[in-house]
């Protein structure tokens, strides 16, 4: 019961800091999440939700990234490791772990496990660049981060195709 409640409780946080910044005319865009061990941002447009990692049933003859199916209020979403499919390891599922269910607008039932979710970063006035299609951000403390592109994930053929 513990969980629902710190759950419910940065949830609610979360959603209260959005509208504060909504209010203000100074939306922050982007969630800070870690993958691997690596600090990355996503478009907070991109996914409709975050949640403690719900009970996961394995689907057999699939890819080690592909941690199964997930019935979250009645709609079953695909559940994919981020880490494992990013060849940075099996994300270890702990108390900080989290899912990123992908926003509706890409009609795509599916959530991203990732290994921590940092809270939402202000990255418009951070040094940017772009190597190789991939846009990088440096913070004010230097911290490196990596910006995640889900519609750029989601046609990856590799994605979608989960057998082995």
């Amino acid at each position: 019961m513990s969980k629902r409640f710190n759950l419910r409780e940065f949830q609610q946080g979360l959603l209260d800091r959005m509208q504060v910044q909504a209010a203000s005319g100074n939306q922050i865009a982007t969630l800070g999440i870690i993958v691997g061990h690596e600090s990355w941002l996503v478009d907070m447009s991109d996914i409709s939700e975050v949640l403690a990692v719900p009970e996961l049933t394995a689907v057999p003859l699939t890819k080690q990234w592909y941690s199964g199916v997930a019935n979250v209020r009645g709609n079953i979403y695909s559940i994919t490791d981020l880490g494992a499919y990013m060849d940075y390891g099996i994300t270890v599922q702990d108390a900080q772990s989290r899912v990123l269910l992908i926003g509706q607008k890409y009609n795509f039932n599916t959530g991203l496990l990732v290994s921590k979710v940092l809270g939402l970063r202000n990255s418009a006035e951070w040094q940017h660049s772009e190597e190789d299609g991939v846009e990088f951000y440096q913070d004010d403390n230097g911290q490196q981060w990596r910006k995640l592109n889900i519609r750029q994930l989601l046609q990856q053929p590799e994605f979608i195709q989960i057998g082995v």
